[in-house]
């Protein structure tokens, strides 16, 4: 008989509460959050019967107390390479660990820049209480709509846009550092080739590679400097054509594009590192079983989404955080490069 009515104890509500001890349903919600006016007796009466019962409130009963979901929406681009799927993944491994030790739940919105249907639904119904962006635009509707309609957010990368949370490693300058080492091992003529450069990251990697030739005052061709490669094809082709002109490095915006930068010169018969250096601003696993060592970055993916969610749940709180939160990287020269 015990055991039934500890069975049935698990399943009572705020209004159960609410009923058996003559008060309203406010008043014991007050009481499960600490926070409204409630006078310590009615307090202290409610969590007593609360203890007696076993009655635990569940993520919905204290969403209502406290006016919160305890749901944080992910919003994930629509379209990404084969080479950001470890990334994504090891980014939201950190943000759950965080998100479920302070219990919260993740919703998932699909969206592109373009398109943020998903996360307008998200938010017109109120179905999370705060939001992270796993990928930024130098134009960016995404933001824009969460700033008009002032919903709590923080950005997993880099934004122009004022006053925007961002967390993310400071792509810029380690582009930079790697650019300049490059430099300053003698290589003149250094190439880039990358993809999207409305993507914050890699407009930022694009950045940094500029930033390094104009601190060492070395110029940099037009005809070096090859982005907005949508696939394979016109990245080959931009091997082939950088490699005419008599490029003596090359420098890839990821992995993915530094696997079929690899694959281009091997086919052209030019071995890495004794006829062109090769080096990638993202050290992803697609470079992981190349026969030489590519030289890369790295950027620890995981820590990149527990900060992100660490600091999302302190706005929620109430919590002053920082607008910028950059975390640390490592330049790893390796065979690649070797001079």
């Amino acid at each position: 008989m015990d055991h039934q009515n500890n069975e049935e104890n698990k399943n009572i509500t705020i209004a159960d509460v609410a009923e058996a001890l003559g008060v309203s349903k406010t008043t014991v919600s007050r009481a499960i959050s600490g926070k409204g006016r409630i006078g310590q007796e009615t307090r202290d009466r409610v969590m007593a019967y609360i203890r007696e019962y076993g009655y635990m409130p569940n993520a919905m009963a204290r969403g209502l107390a406290k006016s919160k979901t305890f749901n944080l929406c992910v919003v994930m681009p629509d379209q990404y390479d084969v080479a950001d799927v470890t990334f994504f993944q090891d980014c939201l491994l950190g943000i759950e660990k965080i998100a479920a030790s302070q219990g919260y739940d993740l919703l998932l919105s699909i969206c592109s820049n373009d398109n943020i249907e998903s996360l307008e639904r998200i938010v017109s119904n109120r179905k999370a209480d705060g939001v992270i962006l796993m990928r930024t635009y130098v134009d960016d509707g995404q933001i824009r709509f969460l700033k008009q309609h002032n919903v709590p957010f923080v950005a997993v990368g880099t934004s122009e846009e004022a006053d925007v949370i961002q967390i993310d490693h400071d792509h810029r300058h380690a582009c930079m550092e790697l650019t300049q080492l490059l430099l300053m091992k003698g290589f003149k003529k250094i190439a880039l080739i990358g993809t999207d450069v409305t993507q914050m990251v890699n407009h930022m990697r694009l950045n940094g590679f500029l930033d390094a030739h104009e601190q060492l005052k070395i110029p940099v061709e037009d005809a070096m400097i090859r982005m907005n490669l949508e696939n394979s094809v016109l990245v080959s082709k931009a091997v082939r054509e950088v490699v005419e002109l008599g490029a003596d490095a090359i420098l890839c915006t990821d992995d993915a594009v530094a696997s079929i930068v690899l694959r281009a010169l091997n086919e052209a018969g030019l071995r890495v590192p004794e006829d062109i250096r090769l080096a990638s601003f993202y050290g992803g696993p697609l470079l992981n079983n190349s026969l030489i060592p590519i030289s890369t970055i790295h950027f620890e993916a995981v820590e990149l989404g527990m900060v992100s969610c660490r600091v999302l749940i302190d706005l929620l709180d109430g919590v002053s955080v920082e607008q910028f939160t950059k975390l640390p990287f490592e330049v790893v020269l390796k065979e690649s490069t070797q001079s």
